[in-house]
C-alpha cells in the first residue's frame, strides 16, 4: 500500500525532493464511555487500524491536501495564512484545525507542505478517525519544523484543542491521548482529570476483541454530544452546592447517592448518575483484567452499555440491536458501544473458538432485522503515532 500511496503522491505533486511518511492509529475504548470531560477515568487502546500521511514540504506558505479517502473533492488548496474553519474544506478542517492550534502557542510555521492522506478507519464509526488525523498532523508539525519540546501529551492535548475551539466539538482528551500514546498489546488506564496514566497489560486468554459496525454514521458535531457535556457541567454546578468536589468523577457511587437529588433535573440526573458509575466501573474492570478475571470484565462492560442506553441516551436501535445478539450468545464474553455514540461501532470480547460464529450468525441477523450490512474487525492493539521508516 505504501509503495501505491507514494506513486498517488508524484503524480498529483511531482517528483523530486523529501517525501516522508507516518501513522497515527484509531482507537476503541474498551471500558469508560463519556467519562473524559467528566474528570474520570478511561481504558482505550490503540488500533492497528488509522490514518497515514505522505508530506513533503515547500518553500511558499501554500497547503496542498488530497485524501484518497475523498478522492473526488481532489487536491485541496489553501495556505498557512487561511487558517481558519470552512464549510467547504470539509476534512481539511482538521489538519488546517491543528496547524491554528501549533500556531496560537507560538510555534511558528515558515512553510507550507504537500499531504496526501489515507486511512483504513471507517469514517463515522466512532473509531475516531478524525483524532487519528489531529495527531497524525501533529506529529507531521512535530517533525517537521524541528518542535522537540513538544511531547506526545502535548500533541494530544493540541489535537483534542483543535477539535473543541476549531472544529466546533467540545470532545475529552481521550480519544487523541489514545492515539498519541498508544502501546501495543496494553490499554491506557488514564485518569482524566490529571492526565495520570499507566499501561494495562490487556492478556485475554482464549479470547479476542471484535468490533462491530452498525453502519449507521454520526457526526459528534451536528449531534446531541454537545448537549450531553453540557447536561453534566450544570449537573456538576449543583452538586457543588452540596459536596466539596471538582469533577463528578470524584464522587463514588453511594456519595453521589446521598447527593443526587441537589440535581434539579431528572435528566440530567440520570446524565450525571452514568458519568459517576461509568468511572467506577472502570477502575474495577481494570482491577478485574489485571486479575485475569475476563468474565467480571465483561459484566462490567455489559453494564456499561445498559448505562449508556437508559441513563446517558446515546446509543441507538441498530447498536442495540448488535449488543443485544452478542449479549445472548454463548462464548461472549461482553458487548458495548464505544465511541461517542449516535451510531458507530459495538466493542466485544469473543472466545476464540466463538469468532467465526458471531461473525456470522449476528452478521445475518442483524441484516434481516435492520436491512443492511455490519462490518466485523478482529483487531490487535497497536502502538502509537510515530514516523515510519521509508
Amino acid at each position: 500500500m505504501m509503495t501505491q500511496l507514494m506513486e498517488t503522491f508524484q503524480k498529483l505533486y511531482g517528483e523530486g525532493g523529501e517525501i516522508r511518511t507516518y501513522f497515527a492509529p484509531g482507537r476503541v475504548n474498551l471500558i469508560g464511555e463519556h467519562t473524559d470531560y467528566n474528570g474520570g477515568h478511561v481504558f482505550p487502546c490503540a488500533l492497528t487500524l488509522g490514518t497515514y500521511g505522505l508530506v513533503r514540504e515547500r518553500e511558499d506558505r501554500v497547503l496542498r491536501f488530497y485524501s484518497v479517502n475523498f478522492e473526488r473533492m481532489g487536491v485541496v488548496e489553501t495556505s498557512l495564512d487561511d487558517l481558519v474553519p470552512h464549510k467547504e474544506a470539509s476534512w481539511t478542517n482538521y489538519p488546517k484545525g491543528v496547524m491554528w492550534a501549533f500556531e496560537k502557542r507560538g510555534y511558528h510555521l515558515d512553510h507550507g507542505m504537500d499531504i496526501l492522506i489515507w486511512g483504513n478507519i471507517p469514517n463515522g464509526s466512532g473509531l475516531s478517525s478524525s483524532a487519528s488525523l489531529e495527531v497524525l498532523t501533529g506529529i507531521i508539525l512535530k517533525d517537521t519544523f524541528g518542535f522537540d519540546q513538544v511531547s506526545m501529551v502535548d500533541v494530544a492535548l493540541i489535537g483534542q484543542d483543535s477539535e473543541n475551539n476549531f472544529n466546533g466539538c467540545n470532545c475529552g482528551i481521550m480519544d487523541q491521548f489514545a492515539s498519541a500514546m498508544g502501546k501495543k498489546d496494553h490499554a491506557i488506564f488514564l485518569d482524566t482529570n490529571t492526565l495520570k496514566y499507566e499501561y494495562a497489560p490487556v492478556i485475554l486468554k482464549d479470547a479476542k476483541i471484535v468490533i462491530t459496525n452498525s453502519k449507521v454514521k454520526h457526526s459528534l458535531v451536528d449531534s446531541a454530544y454537545n448537549d450531553r457535556r453540557q447536561e453534566c457541567e450544570t449537573a456538576l454546578h449543583e452538586l457543588q452546592q452540596a459536596v466539596e468536589i471538582q469533577t463528578l468523577g470524584d464522587l463514588t457511587e453511594e456519595e453521589f447517592e446521598m447527593h443526587k437529588n441537589a440535581i434539579k433535573d431528572p435528566v440530567r440526573q440520570k446524565r450525571a448518575k452514568h458519568a459517576v458509575y461509568e468511572n467506577q466501573r472502570t477502575i474495577r474492570a481494570v482491577e478485574a483484567l489485571k486479575n485475569n478475571d475476563v468474565e467480571l470484565f465483561g459484566k462490567l462492560m455489559n453494564a456499561s452499555h445498559k448505562s449508556l442506553r437508559e441513563d446517558y441516551e446515546v446509543s441507538c436501535e441498530e447498536i442495540d440491536i448488535l449488543v443485544d445478539l452478542a449479549q445472548a450468545m454463548p462464548g461472549v464474553v461482553g458487548s458495548r458501544i464505544t465511541g461517542g455514540g449516535f451510531g458507530g461501532c459495538t466493542v466485544s470480547i469473543v472466545k476464540n473458538d466463538t469468532v467465526d460464529e458471531f461473525i456470522d450468525s449476528i452478521g445475518k441477523a442483524y441484516q434481516e432485522k435492520v436491512g443492511h450490512e455490519a462490518e466485523f474487525y478482529v483487531v490487535d492493539i497497536g502502538d502509537g503515532a510515530r514516523k515510519l521508516e521509508q
